[in-house]
């Protein structure tokens, strides 16, 4: 049951990290573009929204994960520290993502903050990849922990 847990939890972590490592990898080529590239750009992203499955799934099968290695002090503050760091991306969602989609009804129309809007976006989303590259690394570690 262990192994296949964690490997759920680290399956679900490393599909979290490539959503959100897309978004980070265009992020240099996208901050620049002009109001009506950007608006065009976005289109892209229609239907992404079901993908907060996954990290949902992250955060639910690192919790079991979790609670599975309570007793091992050697992989338990690793896998609390990867499930924070998923957690953290959620809020970032949240708090940053989130609000500019509502703010451009999903990047259908863009606002007079346009430009303040597409910096919040691009760079939470920057953040929230960088959460999971942890993330998936303290996943890993814990294996590597555990084996020693």
């Amino acid at each position: 049951m262990l192994k296949t847990l964690r490997f759920v939890s680290f399956l679900f972590t490393a599909l979290a990290l490539a959503v959100a490592l897309a978004h980070a990898l265009e992020l240099p080529n996208k901050i620049t573009l002009s109001r009506e590239d950007y608006l065009t750009v976005q289109q892209i992203y229609r239907g992404w929204a079901l993908l907060g499955i996954i990290e949902i799934a992250a955060l639910l099968s690192t919790l079991a994960l979790a609670f599975k290695v309570s007793r091992d002090p050697k992989v338990f503050g690793l896998t609390l520290s990867a499930l924070l760091c998923i957690a953290a991306a959620l809020a970032v969602f949240f708090l940053f993502t989130y609000p500019a989609n509502q703010q451009t009804a999903n990047w259908t129309r863009l606002p007079g903050n346009w430009a303040d809007l597409r910096k919040q976006w691009e760079y939470s989303h920057a953040t929230r990849a960088g959460l999971f590259l942890i993330a998936l690394n303290l996943q890993i570690l814990t294996v590597l922990r555990r084996n020693e």
